[in-house]
């Protein structure tokens, strides 16, 4: 007798533990099944490009930076002179101007020759020697410009220390640096926007470079001031965003000239779920969509392939195969499972 009640209490055990397992089933049944819906009800969320500072320099605060121009040269540290007086052989003699901006000059001593045109110089020495001569004629001579120096940096041929005899502009200065920036022949070809001159600790500005490389903007051409420092930026912070279908989503460097085929191309391409038919560009700097339609490019069709402009933006749609695939991927086994039951069940 006890054998048996021993017996009905074990099997009364194991059919409430196999009822907490059912119901513990449709639980995880229930958690899984908005999942899939979900995704497909799912708005997809607009890609917004990452926010760049405004780095072009408004026309009125540029000409307000503009250096003065400069009619004579002025002289300065480590310019070397030669002080020329006629029928005087002794007074006569090269001489370079120290960093304290100053000469030796014999008899007199020490003349602060640096900020003086050379007109003014010949005159300071005139006046220093009229005690010990009379009608001296006196006329000073740069032999080596060295004061008049720009510091060019980043993406040139020749970055370094450029010396100019006459007041540089900016164009001068690029050219001198080793031509046009790297990345291109030619001024339509060089894949830089712009580029920045420092003056002092505290002075700079950002110049439209491509404007004034393709001769669009020759007011750009500002004339500098010595000692002034150049930057020529590299084009990675020039980019292009290829999302949604491709094998390699991201933002890509832009060269020079991209199109969107180039664009697509090095994202890896379409993936086997893209939407071929419908490839959006957003130009989110002029407000513009256009779609493109990549099978009629593969069957020579007449799409022209634009050229890319800085925060240009592909978007290559799903298809509706892709959607429910992508969907189905995501699902567990259990989940799939649960619901080939339930839909056997409702067909039967």
């Amino acid at each position: 007798m006890r054998g048996a009640t021993q017996a009905g209490r074990e099997a009364g055990e194991r059919a409430v533990a196999n009822w907490q397992r059912v119901l513990a089933l449709g639980f995880v049944f229930a958690a899984a099944l908005p999942a899939p819906i979900a995704l497909l009800a799912q708005a997809p969320v607009p890609f917004q490009t990452p926010k760049k500072l405004d780095k072009i320099t408004p026309a009125d605060l540029l000409a307000a930076f503009e250096a003065p121009q400069e009619f004579d040269y002025v002289l300065g540290e480590g310019d070397e002179i030669s002080v020329d007086v006629g029928g005087r052989p002794e007074l006569t003699g090269s001489h370079l101007i120290g960093p304290d901006g100053n000469i030796t000059l014999p008899y007199v001593g020490e003349m602060h020759f640096a900020g003086l045109t050379r007109t003014a110089a010949a005159r300071a020495a005139l006046t220093a020697w009229s005690p010990l001569y009379e009608g001296l004629n006196v006329t000073v001579k740069v032999t080596r410009y060295e004061s008049n120096k720009i510091f060019v940096l980043g993406r040139v041929a020749s970055p370094g220390v450029l010396h100019f005899d006459v007041q540089p502009t900016l164009l001068e200065a690029v050219t001198r640096a080793g031509g046009l920036p790297i990345g291109g022949i030619g001024a339509d070809k060089a894949a830089l926007a712009r580029c920045m001159v420092f003056r002092g600790n505290d002075k700079l500005v950002w110049i439209d470079l491509r404007s004034l490389l393709n001769g669009s903007n020759l007011a750009l051409n500002i004339r500098l001031q010595r000692n002034d420092t150049l930057y020529i930026p590299d084009s990675d912070d020039q980019l292009v965003y290829v999302m949604g279908e491709v094998k390699k989503p991201g933002a890509i460097g832009m060269t020079p000239n991209m199109t969107f085929l180039t664009a697509l191309a090095q994202a890896g391409g379409p993936t086997d779920d893209a939407k071929k038919g419908r490839i959006r560009l957003i130009r989110p700097a002029a407000g513009l969509e256009r779609d493109f339609d990549l099978e009629e490019f593969y069957r020579g069709g007449s799409n022209p392939n634009v050229t890319l402009q800085d925060g240009d933006i592909l978007y290559v749609a799903r298809s509706k195969l892709g959607t429910i695939g992508y969907v189905l991927g995501k699902l567990t086994p259990l989940t799939g499972f649960l619901l080939f039951t339930t839909s056997l069940s409702n067909s039967q």
